[in-house]
């Protein structure tokens, strides 16, 4: 097979572009593995620092606190410095603090590195969405965004198959260092061999090249040519009328319900094996393995699916509300205690309550205004970053406070429920594959910030026709 290579001579965007989504899936993975695994190491971390379930509910909370501010800085730094420095910082970033971190002393601070780890993380979920998007034509977004999000429950898969035993042999400082490890070789990974689309590069080096006359022809005055003012961004009150836009709104409210159920199989998931189901550390720890394995198929097969639903990439997420509903009530039941039903129950709570990411990203993605993708991503996930701050320490709370966990269950049941009857209504049908509202797919070799040069409603003016 011959080798292919873009016209102006870059690597061709057709192979390339797998490259760019494997190694977009293993810096996902590799920055979140640490904090995937805080779950799984429930135990251990219990027995080490003496701590409660809402305490342990706080860890995984620190780590996405400073997301809340971090996420729409990092969508601002995407749209005006790319993603390759931008994620491959942010990474680092994570890697610095869990190093930094196995030399924590206590409790206090192991939260703080957490909060470092937050910062750095701020980075790699939207800039490794944008990253996806701006190689892949909508008609293979879905699958693409859904191999690039199947990365975290893969990075969980892993860590809550390693953390718990390294904690187990040698100390969770250990396991902090072994997270660090496994950072740092995402930001490597990304740094090195990230390239933005050949086009997009091309096209701004080669504006600034005018072309010149020929030398025997006589040489003409030079003709003004008309100076494109450098758009302004709008000021932030009109940036958050994004959220008001239909797709944004029902990407925010289905996001908050669903990162929710997510951290409840993260907070709770081994606990309540271990206490309601009887299985040992060991067993629980394997049923999450499958839980996060079902999670990453679910990304990468709901996603697809949104690629050819003709009722919309929200549809997919609509079905992943209901059955990840369904399956909390029946946790709730007598009929959750059983250790294979529990078993099946998480692992079909793993496809859809993680695995609705997929089309859920790929949705929002799409949706975004052109030239504000990465602003978009940013937006949206900051603001479900108070569910996802909340969610594990109210849910831990829940389980101390009433000494069970029916009642944390039925709360998660109770807001998909309830998402669902809020936003099933108003959906549209897909028409022709657009890279956004309203705009042709500008293919693999362009990027949106081109399609946006302009402030939106511009007109050329005459003299330059």
């Amino acid at each position: 097979m011959s080798h292919h290579t873009d016209a102006r001579g870059g690597p061709s965007p057709l192979p390339y572009r797998w490259t760019v989504l494997g190694v977009a899936t293993f810096t996902q993975a590799a920055a979140c593995f640490f904090v995937q695994g805080i779950g799984a190491m429930a135990v251990p971390l219990q027995n080490a620092l003496d701590l409660s379930t809402t305490q342990l509910g706080l860890l995984l909370s620190a780590s996405q606190l400073v997301p809340l501010v971090g996420l729409l800085v990092a969508g601002e730094l995407l749209d005006r410095y790319g993603e390759r420095w931008v994620v491959g910082i942010g990474a680092g970033v994570v890697a610095a603090g869990l190093l930094a971190g196995s030399l924590a002393q206590g409790y206090a601070s192991l939260l703080v590195v957490l909060l470092v780890v937050g910062a750095g993380y701020s980075a790699i979920q939207p800039g490794g969405s944008k990253s996806v998007a701006a190689w892949f034509e909508p008609s293979r977004l879905g699958f693409a965004m859904g191999v690039r999000q199947a990365g975290l429950p893969l990075g969980g898969a892993v860590a809550v198959a390693v953390l718990p035993v390294v904690a187990a042999a040698s100390g969770w400082r250990v396991a902090v260092l072994v997270g660090g490890l496994v950072a740092l070789a995402g930001a490597v990974a990304f740094t090195v061999l990230y390239r933005r689309p050949p086009g997009a590069v091309a096209e701004r080096a080669e504006a600034p090249v005018a072309a010149t006359a020929p030398t025997s022809a006589p040489v003409a005055a030079p003709v003004p040519a008309p100076v494109a003012a450098a758009p302004v961004p709008p000021p932030l009150m009109d940036r958050l009328r994004l959220l008001r836009e239909p797709a944004m709104a029902k990407a925010l409210l289905s996001g908050t319900a669903m990162v929710s159920v997510h951290s409840g199989i993260g907070v709770l998931g081994a606990l309540y094996l271990h206490d309601v189901t009887g299985l040992g550390a060991g067993a629980a720890g394997a049923v999450l393995v499958a839980a996060q394995l079902a999670g990453m198929l679910g990304r990468i097969g709901l996603a697809a699916w949104s690629d050819r639903s003709r009722a919309g990439r929200y549809r997919p997420v609509l079905a992943s509300m209901v059955a990840a509903a369904a399956a909390l009530v029946a946790l709730a039941t007598p009929l959750g205690g059983h250790p294979l039903a529990a078993t099946l129950l998480l692992a079909w709570l793993g496809f859809f309550g993680i695995g609705w990411y997929g089309p859920w990203v790929a949705h929002l993605a799409e949706a975004a205004p052109p030239g504000r993708t990465g602003f978009a991503l940013g937006l949206v996930m900051a603001v479900n970053q108070v569910a996802v701050i909340l969610a594990p320490p109210a849910l831990g709370l829940l389980r101390d406070t009433t000494g069970g966990y029916s009642a944390a269950w039925s709360a998660l049941a109770a807001a998909a429920a309830g998402t669902v009857a809020v936003t099933a209504r108003g959906g549209k049908r897909r028409g022709p594959k657009t890279s956004g509202p309203g705009r042709p797919h500008l293919g693999p070799g362009t990027d949106d910030t081109a399609a946006d040069a302009s402030p939106v409603g511009a007109t050329i003016p005459r003299s330059a026709v």
